[in-house]
């Protein structure tokens, strides 16, 4: 038995390695992948359009002159600038910006026969910009200057007369702010509150229509937008490992 019991221990060893050998090698699996975060690039130049309304408050001259018109008008335009992003979460840029208005935005009727219109065809302005973004999202404010286009007449018994204003009306100052999100590569799209200030005005002449006070020159806007970007580096981008 013991004879038996030690060739059987022999064979066993013997046997191990060859039975070892024949056993498949494990296969190798390559990890998987880290998923990466998309990296939101906001540095570069944009060119866009946006389409809103705009609001002008409702002048009276004093309470004693008919007219006015402080009812919403539609605006739509275009915008270029330049972001640069810094920070990393701040945004700073500069962004020239111009919208055509429709309709006409003022007409007063004054005691004597005299009718005053003001038809404002287009605001721009000229603004630095500065926002705070996480990811695809900015937000944002902007002020600079601000001009309008205004075409202006006086008649006097329906016949075109000179007058003449204390203040041109046509430069003034905007502020505004808003949220942009980036939505896909390369575009964003925008929501945007600005007002702009063109100060006030009183008329010299005639010098029948001076005791009558001034008027504001001021405008509310809402927009939204649309932007490309011609991103350095485009973006959402996804970091590579």
């Amino acid at each position: 038995m013991k004879k038996l019991l030690l060739a059987t221990v022999a064979l066993v060893a013997l046997g191990a390695p060859a039975l070892a050998a024949d056993l498949a090698a494990r296969p190798y699996t390559k990890a998987p992948p880290i998923a990466a975060a998309p990296i939101y690039n906001w540095t570069g130049f944009y060119i866009g359009g946006h389409i809103g309304a705009a609001f002008n408050n409702d002048n009276t001259f004093n309470g004693v002159v008919t007219g006015g018109n402080d009812d919403a008008r539609f605006l739509g335009g275009v915008q270029a600038g330049f972001d640069f992003q810094v920070a990393p979460n701040w945004v700073l840029g500069a962004e020239a910006q111009y919208s055509w208005l429709a309709n006409n935005n003022g007409a007063w009727l004054f005691p004597g026969g005299y009718a005053y219109t003001n038809d404002q065809r287009g605001i721009g302005s000229v603004t630095g910009r500065i926002g705070y973004t996480w990811g695809p999202a900015l937000l944002y404010v902007k002020g600079g200057y601000a001009f309008a286009d205004n075409r202006e007449t006086l008649l006097l018994a329906g016949v075109p007369t000179a007058f003449t204003l204390d203040g041109d009306h046509k430069d003034g100052w905007t502020v505004g702010a808003g949220l942009e999100y980036m939505f896909a590569q390369n575009w964003s799209a925008k929501a945007e509150y600005q007002y702009y200030d063109f100060d006030r005005s009183t008329f010299v002449t005639p010098v029948a229509l001076a005791p009558f006070g001034s008027f504001r020159n001021d405008v509310h806007t809402v927009k939204v937008g649309i932007n490309y970007r011609f991103n350095f580096g485009g973006g959402p981008v996804v970091a590579k490992y």
